[in-house]
């Protein structure tokens, strides 16, 4: 069966890294073809990459690169064209819309740029609704959700409503809902896009703090400055990887780039 590597009701990372000696996220010649009348487009053309656990990860490019796709396929939110996509050491590039929410719920967590808190629920709802989907009790959803609330430092917000707080607080409330199932890779899609400079630096410590404690961090962004924070970077354009390695590196690559060389 499939979800054997998934089932293990603690949903405990060091139990799902035991049983897989392999790169925690692995792409194998993927391709994204979109068909616009005539005209076949190839968001990701033939990508390859390996990501280990504990790593700290920039996905780079500007608009129409990419790295969006790169992304969705990653978070299994969409399926490639053709190529391999392994998670743990599993190929789940064929697997079905239901399967693929499985793996999410099982092994995924997502900070988003809106931070997509639902309004009308507090902060530790807000928190603990992944928890539910993955069929946890209730105790067990109040305490994981409080805990990930006092590592991102809201365990005295529990019970506002997102509109109570600052963009920041929110932005660290999206982080705590993902940390909350334990996930095996972090995924952050923009996370500091709608916050102010200062804010959005402190949303980077904190992801960087969340990495140095074990988290494989993934970072989606178009903005240079935000992937230095990380330790690698991998800069895509026009759905090929064009650069993979340390941020040193990358600074030659991204001003040949803006200087049109």
């Amino acid at each position: 069966m499939r979800f054997d590597f998934l089932n293990n009701k603690n949903n405990d990372k060091d139990e799902i890294k035991e049983e897989s000696g392999a790169p925690l996220v692995k792409f194998e010649d993927i391709y994204k073809i979109y068909q616009m009348g005539d005209t076949a487009v190839h968001a990701l053309d033939g990508i390859s990459l390996e990501i280990n656990r504990g790593e700290f990860v920039a996905i780079v490019g500007q608009s129409g690169s990419g790295k969006s796709t790169c992304m969705n396929i990653m978070g299994c939110l969409d399926t490639p064209t053709s190529g391999t996509y392994l998670l743990n050491g599993r190929d789940i590039s064929a697997y079905k819309d239901d399967e693929l929410a499985e793996v999410r719920n099982k092994m995924l967590g997502f900070i988003f740029q809106q931070y997509n808190l639902i309004p009308k629920l507090t902060v530790e709802e807000n928190v603990a609704l992944p928890l539910l989907y993955a069929g946890l009790g209730d105790r067990e959803r109040r305490e994981r959700a409080m805990e990930s609330l006092r590592r991102v430092g809201l365990e005295d917000k529990a019970k506002n409503k997102p509109a109570q707080l600052s963009g920041g607080q929110q932005q660290r409330a999206s982080i705590a809902r993902a940390l909350a199932g334990n996930p095996s890779v972090i995924l952050a899609d923009e996370p500091t896009g709608a916050l102010d400079s200062r804010t959005g630096r402190e949303v980077m410590e904190f992801l960087q703090k969340l990495n140095e404690e074990g988290n494989t961090i993934v970072l989606i962004t178009h903005d240079n400055s935000i992937a230095a924070r990380a330790k690698r970077i991998v800069r895509i354009t026009d759905g090929k990887i064009v650069y993979d390695g340390p941020v040193e590196g990358d600074k030659i690559v991204a001003s040949r780039m803006s200087a049109g060389g």
